[in-house]
């Protein structure tokens, strides 16, 4: 497949960088033609006028409706000006006519039926001379900026059609070279060593070259270089025979297989090579390709999306939730005890979420120094900071950080961070300072203001930094309100740098207290609106000596040794009507993220009750009630907590929990396909087994992947829709090819 690939786009670049310098010859047979009945100019030139040209220009009467050539000396005729023949049957005579509009701007001119017919002759073979002389320089003027090719022969034009070969290149190629030389003026390293010079090689292409070889081999091809997806780019070489030969189609690049049939339904999204062959009334298809989509399929109901999830326990959202302090995170799982009753005193009034901003600057921006202790009164990383006596909960003063430094030494953004070194807090870890940091929208985020933690609309990236300033009370407290940070508004003049609370740094370090307000308890499902009816989950293990993956325990102490896997991590303890006691399904507490819960069922995540629920929670369940340690170290996945997500990939003996499910989310008559940019012609959509016909009774967006159903009647009826389609697979892993043939 690669060398499929480097042939086609090694014959693009050269088409595409081609340029044919146009040549004209000279015609044959160009006699002077004269034309009888116009007398001849009997004009004498005056020879006591001033003369300015050398060779003065005079309108040829005689010529005006005859089509003139351009070049670069004599234009041609605008566009309004035109020439009219009529025939007159009364006087057997020709009439011609020339006008602007509809304007004569001459006088008549006619011509006897001989006469015209004599000009026709002329003009014809000055006309066949003509283009015998360009045929004879092997050029055929085309549009572009490349002209037709014109190949004589008789063998090429029985292999490929005719003789032209047509190339229409358009778009934009960029060659950059240049050579680096770097010098180093350091005394460690020997002469040689300290001038270092390189290349500089860089290259943009943006094109799309049409190409055509005869009427029987064309090439196609949309190529960037700068595209986000690999799929983007399309190479396509077709040769398509005639009607009366054998081989009727052969394609290279991006080819497709689509089957009528509904057990095997083929492929839209392939790269490879096609062939197409007919012996008399049999037709045969057969492709070698590499498979650049996976099909997968939707089911709708009654209006509601149905589909399924699977999930093991590594896939946990990451870097999108966040404890604000660690006394949120220590009442996290006692908040939850008794639900669908919370148990919080506090009430989270104001917040101010920042993050580096990675776009233009925006008026939201603020200069900020966030601390990772602020507002830290018992986990505590800096030796240098000790906490404050009498300090229950979370505030500035729970700690001396603030009271041992010169707070005006850290508002200039460009002394902040040597000042802060020189006290000994170590960048990335202690402080993060951000300079132009972006204030998210409430729209952004999600506060849970019972139990202390932000969901982010999306992720952030490894090099971003999150902070947070907020406000509580305290139920029992009416007049005390505690602050952490510094709010915008609050005197602090811009490019002044605000005080904030850190939560995630650029420098990723698991061994901080800063890592575990990461929340690694939230799993997405990947749906939007879930409905609570219908909606089942269960917790599977597969790591049992038969490799049979079981919703219990075979073996262990009594609370977790055949008990279902959703009792033993606290997702069983309701019936449906959110009462005790528990009844074998998945207790559906909607509104996690906002109240505390199980379910968010707006964005379709799932929140466990306990904090690290594979890891320290299993470990402590299984010991507490007379389990070994040994046991336990089979169960539990304590690296999912302990390392970065990556890092806990790297013990797959201990992934082995399995979350699957199925769910209903409200869609009405447009069905998402929870893909982008599907192949255009891969959807199918089917209702009751029956097929249905697109733009008749469904419309698809292939770029959002949506689909909406316009037949009302479908929708009405309540007979399942099945939506199958193909995603471009952005990261394989694994090539996956297709091969095979079809014969009818």
């Amino acid at each position: 497949m690669r060398i499929i690939k480097y042939l086609i786009t090694f014959f693009v670049f050269v088409s595409f960088i081609t340029i044919v310098w146009e040549t004209s010859a000279g015609g044959y047979g160009d006699d002077e033609i004269t034309v009888p009945w116009l007398p001849p100019d009997t004009i004498e030139p005056d020879t006591t006028a001033p003369v300015n040209l050398i060779y003065p220009f005079s309108d040829n009467e005689e010529l005006l409706f005859i089509p003139a050539d351009t070049h670069g000396l004599y234009l041609g005729n605008p566009s309004n000006l035109s020439t009219e023949i009529e025939y007159d049957p009364e006087t057997n005579q020709y009439l011609i006519q020339n006008k602007i509009g509809d304007l004569n701007y001459r006088h008549p001119t006619y011509m006897s039926f001989d006469e015209y017919q004599e000009f026709e002759l002329k003009n014809s073979l000055k006309s066949y001379w003509k283009e015998r002389s360009q045929s004879a320089a092997g050029l055929d003027r085309g549009d572009g900026i490349i002209p037709k090719i014109y190949i004589g022969g008789k063998f090429f034009e029985t292999i490929f059609g005719n003789n032209t070969v047509d190339i229409r290149p358009q778009g934009s190629a960029e060659l950059i070279f240049g050579i680096m030389n770097n010098k180093t003026d350091n005394p460690t390293l020997n002469v040689r060593q300290r001038r270092t010079t390189n290349f500089d090689f860089d290259m943009k292409i943006q094109m799309n070259v049409v190409a055509k070889i005869g009427d029987k081999i064309e090439f196609r091809t949309n190529y960037n270089t700068e595209a986000t997806f690999d799929f983007e780019n399309k190479l396509q070489l077709k040769y398509e025979g005639k009607e009366d030969e054998i081989i009727k189609l052969i394609e290279a690049g991006n080819v497709s297989l689509p089957l009528n049939t509904s057990l095997i339904t083929g492929n839209q999204s392939l790269f490879g090579i096609k062939t197409k062959l007919q012996f008399g009334r049999t037709m045969v298809t057969a492709v070698y390709s590499e498979q650049q989509s996976e099909t997968s399929s939707v089911t709708v109901q009654g209006g509601a999306q149905s589909n399924e999830f699977n999930l093991t326990a590594v896939d946990y959202d990451e870097n999108k939730h966040f404890f604000i302090a660690q006394e949120f995170r220590d009442k996290y799982e006692g908040a939850l005890a008794e639900l669908p009753l919370v148990i919080s005193d506090l009430n989270i009034t104001r917040v101010e979420v920042w993050v580096t901003n990675i776009g233009a600057a925006v008026t939201q921006n603020r200069n900020i120094v966030a601390f990772q202790d602020l507002a830290e009164n018992k986990v505590i990383y800096n030796d240098n900071i000790a906490p404050l006596p009498g300090r229950r909960y979370p505030s500035n003063y729970s700690n001396d950080l603030l009271q041992n430094m010169d707070t005006a030494m850290i508002r200039d953004i460009n002394t902040a961070s040597n000042y802060l070194k020189s006290l000994g807090y170590e960048p990335g870890i202690d402080f993060e300072k951000v300079e132009v940091a972006r204030k998210l929208d409430q729209s952004e985020y999600t506060l849970n203001n019972r139990l202390g933690f932000i969901s982010l609309n999306t992720t952030l990236n490894s090099d971003q930094t999150l902070a947070v300033a907020y406000q509580y009370t305290v139920i029992g407290q009416d007049s005390a309100v505690f602050q952490v940070g510094e709010f915008a508004d609050q005197g602090v003049v811009a490019p002044q740098c605000l005080v904030v609370k850190l939560l995630k740094s650029t420098s990723l370090n698991t061994r901080v207290p800063m890592w575990n307000l990461m929340m690694k308890n939230i799993y997405s499902i990947g749906a939007y609106q879930v409905s609570r009816e219908k909606f089942i989950m269960n917790i599977l293990y597969s790591g049992n000596d038969n490799g049979v993956p079981t919703g219990y325990f075979v073996d262990g102490p009594e609370n977790v040794k055949g008990i279902p896997l959703l009792k033993v991590f606290n997702f069983d303890n309701l019936n449906q009507q959110q009462n005790p006691p528990d009844d074998g399904l998945f207790d559906f507490i909607d509104g996690a993220a906002h109240s505390g819960g199980t379910m968010q069922s707006s964005n379709g995540k799932i929140f466990f009750t306990v904090l690290e629920p594979f890891g320290s929670y299993l470990r402590n369940k299984i010991i507490s009630n007379g389990g070994d340690s040994s046991l336990a170290n089979r169960y539990c996945y304590d690296s999912l907590y302990t390392l970065t997500k990556t890092g806990a990939e790297q013990f797959p003996d201990k992934n082995k929990y399995i979350l699957e499910g199925f769910y209903q989310s409200s869609s009405g008559s447009e069905i998402s396909l929870n893909a982008f940019n599907v192949p255009r012609g891969s959807v199918k959509v089917t209702a009751g087994g029956r097929t249905l016909t697109e733009n008749v009774d469904y419309t698809v967006d292939y770029t959002l992947g949506r689909v909406r159903i316009i037949n009302e009647g479908i929708l009405n009826s309540g007979t399942p829709i099945n939506v199958s389609m193909e995603n471009n697979t952005l990261f394989n892993i694994q090539t996956k090819r297709l091969m095979g043939s079809r014969i009818e």
